[in-house]
């Protein structure tokens, strides 16, 4: 029984070890190479691709941005490697990648099965249905015997299968490997109907020869929370990452943006002050400085600036906030306090 206790002991001990090694393995490795390898699509305007000058803009570009800016107080540690849907689970799994930020919908396999880990959600979208003007149709549920395009291996492929069965219609699959392709042959009138997910059918529809010739339908026919995912097992590098959304939401809920955080330095408001870290020092508990969220803030901006400069009314995408809003301002957005 002695014997065991003490390899019982042992075996605990060992345990510990590994684990408490595993906690700082990603920020060890982030910090001795100088940046932060943010895996994205890379083509999706108003989330991740490169501008005319081969800057990169989009929301889940800021997000990367944003976790550098806490841990280098520099937004520019963060780099970015498109990877190919298929690819791109592997990628991260793997280790070539450190967090994955690629407009990806969060689900039950994939936080289980493919031993991912998804930190939250960046951004609430749905699948919906695009189309060409002149087909005439205003609503999906007259699709019926139409083709529709779409892109293999996703999401959205079981969606379009669930809902032209529980609408009791048929239809057309044209199945292509990349979105790009899908975009192609849509546009080329192979099919009807392109379906993705709504912010992607914006941002698709941007890149057509004549985007006022295409409307995307009403009905939204899914849930697709769509969050920055990193590996499983390793919890002080996922804390940070998770933690470092909540705080871009925290901000925007304070009032707090990249043009008064210095203002904000001064404020007698208790939670300002933990948040900006000016009473206390929660950045320890993840091997951060007490200004982690400071710098997050003034590098980036909050949560609302990223929406607006990315896929909002004046972009592009000409996105409303909707679903996406503060919980207090209409929306289900929603951060755990930082207290």
């Amino acid at each position: 029984m002695k014997a065991l206790k003490a390899l019982a002991v042992v075996a605990t001990t060992i345990a510990t070890m590994i684990s408490g090694s595993c906690l700082a393995s990603t920020l060890d490795a982030v910090k001795e190479k100088g940046y932060v390898n943010a895996g994205v699509s890379g083509k999706v305007i108003g989330f991740s691709a490169p501008d005319a000058k081969g800057h990169w803009t989009g929301m889940d570009v800021d997000f990367a941005r944003a976790v550098a800016a806490a841990i280098f107080d520099d937004p520019t540690k963060a780099r970015f490697t498109p990877v190919a849907f298929k690819e791109a689970f592997t990628a991260l799994q793997s280790g070539e990648i450190d967090i994955l930020t690629r407009n990806t919908t969060w689900t039950y396999q994939r936080d289980t099965k493919l031993g991912l880990e998804f930190v939250g959600v960046l951004f609430y979208d749905g699948q919906g249905f695009m189309v060409k003007r002149d087909l005439g149709v205003t609503s999906a549920k007259e699709l019926d015997g139409a083709s529709v395009c779409t892109q293999s291996g996703t999401t959205t492929e079981l969606n379009l299968s669930d809902y032209f069965t529980a609408n009791k219609m048929t239809y057309k699959p044209v199945v292509y490997e990349s979105a790009d392709e899908a975009t192609v042959i849509y546009d080329t009138g192979r099919c009807d109907v392109y379906t993705t997910d709504t912010s992607g059918l914006a941002a698709r529809r941007s890149t057509l020869g004549n985007p006022q010739d295409h409307i995307i339908l009403p009905e939204v026919i899914s849930k697709e929370p769509l969050g920055p995912a990193v590996r499983q097992g390793d919890q002080q590098w996922s804390d940070i990452v998770r933690w470092t959304l909540f705080a871009l939401i925290n901000a925007e809920e304070m009032g707090i943006t990249s043009q008064n955080v210095d203002e904000m330095m001064k404020s007698d408001n208790p939670a300002i002050k933990r948040f900006l870290g000016v009473s206390t020092n929660y950045g320890q508990y993840n091997g951060l400085t007490k200004d982690w969220a400071y710098r997050i803030i003034k590098h980036v901006g909050n949560y609302g600036e990223m929406f607006e400069r990315n896929v909002g009314p004046n972009t592009v995408l000409g996105l409303e906030r909707g679903v996406n809003a503060l919980w207090n301002k209409g929306g289900i957005l929603y951060a755990p306090p930082i207290r």
